[in-house]
């Protein structure tokens, strides 16, 4: 046999489902052989039991998507791939959003557009359903699914994008003729409003109050109601971002009743409190407005049980990169704005994985085999990307992430992406990615990002192969 373009040495290789020491064959951008003592490579690398992992599939994440003026999004495909190759993701899946009036076809090319020659790592699209007429869905999206968009997402909230009960139907139908995943943002939109009018007509228009709009119970009915949906029509969904217990609480009983429906959560719901929206009424707060809004500590504990013990499918960074001090970001037109006209997220794709890693893994809470699983495996599963996305086996991407573990500062000025903060300001974690290959080439060395814009691929995604959850 020729000798291998890359070997990885006595690396601790952890997947899904083992964690075992091995040499690492790559050829040709693929893992061609797992074993002891491999030939050589024409490059070679000693990783000395360090672990590695699949590269991190970011499944959830906003990248140059198109914003109503004066706002636009910080991270394009370039800026936004370099920053998740560093944090040790090698795929991402953002969002082709369709605006009302245009057709989901339209949004996909324009999309396309956006991302051509631009990104550093593989990607695919999940497609936002804001407009389902009936070409949309009598032909664009059944069209679209057929060609490898196989995931959309829909919107109980947000009035430039938010469906009605009978629109969700419909499109849920289309999933399940079509075998596609639909993943769901559950906020009701009505109760919202209606808080958010008596919160301002009572002057309470700071970020902070952006929390009491959109109480865990908005997430509750909504999540509730969307499960009720699935199961009329027979399909699964995916419940995206779910915050805290009330949610949960709905997603345990559709689980115990049979109900094929899965949850994802996000690193916000796991280090921030609604606190850091503000306890006064400092702007400082806007930096930390996302829907759902972060809880408490108790609702933390809560979400941190539900990743160790299968409640939740994926754990996703939702990146919605906005600058802060930035006209076209959290001061939009310059001006400090009520809560409610505060572009909503947070910036994430870098830290998503550091951060469960160090906290999760490192201080027992999860076990290496479920950081896999949640961060990699599973999304690579629900959209349609496995094996050749999310483990380690032969045959699948050579996309890598080798471990430093020690003491690391987070700080914005470390992070890539081209957001002008991080929410997770001065948090001392116990790991970082020493190293990140995508398709064999090293695109992060622990220091330096190894730029080839371009180098990154469209992939064309398959119908979901996920297991029916059982909790």
């Amino acid at each position: 046999m020729s000798e291998f373009d890359l070997v990885i040495r006595q690396a601790r290789v952890a997947t899904a489902s083992d964690c075992f020491e091995a040499d690492i064959g790559i050829r040709d951008g693929r893992i061609e052989a797992l074993g002891a003592a491999l030939a050589k490579g024409r490059q070679e690398i000693d990783a000395a039991g360090r672990v590695v992992t699949p590269g991190g599939v970011d499944a959830h994440c906003h990248l140059d998507q198109s914003m109503p003026p004066p706002l636009r999004m910080a991270d394009d495909f370039e800026s936004g791939t370099r920053s998740a190759a560093c944090g040790g993701t090698t795929t991402v899946i953002p969002f082709a959003a369709q605006e009302k009036g245009q057709s989901l076809r339209a949004a996909v090319d324009d999309y396309h557009r956006r991302a051509e020659g631009k990104a550093h790592i593989d990607y695919a699209f999940h497609m936002i359903v804001s407009d389902p007429t009936p070409t949309v869905l009598n032909d664009d999206l059944p069209s679209l699914i057929r060609a490898g968009y196989t995931s959309f997402k829909v919107y109980m909230t947000y009035d430039d994008l938010k469906l009605d009960d009978g629109q969700i139907l419909d499109v849920l139908s289309v999933a399940r003729e079509e075998g596609a995943m639909a993943m769901i943002h559950a906020e009701n939109a009505d109760c919202i409003e209606w808080l958010s009018k008596r919160l301002e007509a009572a002057g309470r228009i700071a970020p902070r109050f952006h929390a009491h709009s959109r109480p865990m119970l908005v997430e509750r009915e909504a999540t509730h109601r969307a499960i009720a949906l699935s199961e009329l029509v027979d399909v699964p969904i995916l419940v995206v971002h779910v915050s805290g217990r009330e949610a949960v609480e709905q997603i345990r009983w559709a689980r115990a009743h049979g109900l094929q429906v899965h949850a994802e959560t996000c690193p916000q719901y796991l280090f921030l409190t609604a606190e850091d929206l503000g306890i006064d009424d400092s702007y400082k707060g806007a930096r930390c407005v996302c829907s759902p809004p972060p809880r408490d500590k108790g609702n933390q504990e809560v979400i941190w049980n539900g990743l160790n013990d299968g409640l939740f499918t994926i754990f996703s960074s939702d990146h919605a990169p906005f600058r802060f001090d930035d006209p076209e970001g959290k001061k939009p037109g310059g001006q400090e704005v009520p809560f409610r006209h505060i572009p909503n997220g947070i910036p994430g794709l870098e830290t998503r994985l550091p951060l469960l890693y160090s906290e999760g893994v490192l201080k027992g809470r999860i076990t290496l085999s479920k950081f896999v699983e949640l961060t990699s495996t599973n999304p690579a599963k629900a959209y349609g990307l496995h094996p050749r996305k999310g483990t380690i086996a032969p045959g699948s991407d050579a996309d890598l992430v080798m471990w430093d573990e020690g003491e690391f500062e987070l700080t914005n000025a470390r992070l890539h992406h081209a957001v002008d903060y991080t929410p997770y300001e001065g948090m001392k974690l116990k790991a970082w990615p020493g190293l990140t290959l995508a398709g064999g080439e090293v695109v992060w060395d622990g220091s330096n990002f190894h730029p080839r814009a371009g180098r990154g691929r469209f992939l064309s995604c398959g119908t979901p192969s996920l297991r029916p959850q059982s909790r």
